[in-house]
């Protein structure tokens, strides 16, 4: 069971940057209390309400965890305050030779309404965990349309993000503490993959719903590289109609590739 109030769902987004360029085009998701504004929850928060609630990976090094790759499909409306069943599973486990994937669904039922709010899907790179002769796994066929974006986004990271972030859960020291980020090679932490994703989901809201979350579907991404906090994100929207592909880049590096989003159909 998870438990959320009203301040929880503003945390989060204020933790991925709402607010920080635009606070009036945002007052729904930062402020409770605006004079003829009503509170709005990011369509991405689910992702916080699941936390570390997957199935356990064993005894492994968290210091040798990598987040692959992020999925959230929107099932319901997502309500400012209640509670959630978080029910999940592991669905693959792949060797992909210097390491091994696996991969975790969650499904996030409304407890008041008995009615499923989102499904979320997660990839875990554990780093020296591969060679084991199990299957490799596929990959989804992905491509961008040969155009310029049609949506171009910048965002500006605080250098405070990360610490920011982690108060809505995600307590991992490599994104705080400077000492386990050089045990995982990184010269200083960095900044959550889930956090760089909630900044590119704001993107798609506000271009490609009208910043209305009941257009959220779904969004899907591959982490490729670091970011590190106080750096700047822009996000490439090419706008396909219902499907659409994204890309976000710091400078030229790829930070979040194959970006796959959906606008909801209900």
């Amino acid at each position: 069971m998870r438990n959320w109030s009203s301040t929880d769902a503003l945390l989060y987004a204020l933790g991925v940057g709402a607010g920080a360029q635009n606070l009036p085009a945002e007052l729904a998701f930062t402020t409770e209390n605006s004079r003829g504004v009503v509170q709005q929850v990011l369509p991405t928060f689910p992702v916080v309400l699941r936390g570390d609630r997957g199935p356990s990976l064993g005894d492994v090094d968290r210091a040798q965890f990598l987040h692959a790759e992020q999925a959230v499909t929107i099932l319901g409306p997502i309500p400012v305050e209640g509670s959630a069943r978080v029910v999940s599973c592991i669905t693959g486990i792949y060797d992909k030779g210097s390491g091994a994937l696996v991969t975790q669904e969650s499904l996030l039922t409304d407890v008041r309404t008995d009615r499923a709010i989102a499904k979320i899907r997660i990839g875990i790179f554990l780093r020296g965990e591969g060679g084991f002769n199990g299957r490799r796994g596929e990959s989804a066929s992905w491509s961008l349309p040969n155009r310029p974006a049609d949506h171009v986004v910048t965002y500006h990271t605080r250098t405070d993000q990360a610490l920011l972030y982690r108060l809505s859960g995600d307590r991992n020291p490599l994104h705080s503490d400077p000492w386990m980020a050089a045990r995982a090679g990184f010269d200083r932490p960095i900044l959550h993959g889930l956090c760089t994703y909630g900044f590119a989901a704001r993107a798609l809201l506000h271009r490609l719903c009208d910043s209305d979350p009941s257009r959220f579907g779904a969004m899907s991404v591959r982490f490729s590289a670091p970011v590190f906090p106080g750096q700047e994100l822009t996000v490439f929207i090419w706008d396909e109609g219902n499907v659409s592909q994204f890309v976000t880049k710091v400078g030229e590096t790829v930070v979040l590739d194959r970006g796959v989003f959906e606008r909801a159909s209900r």
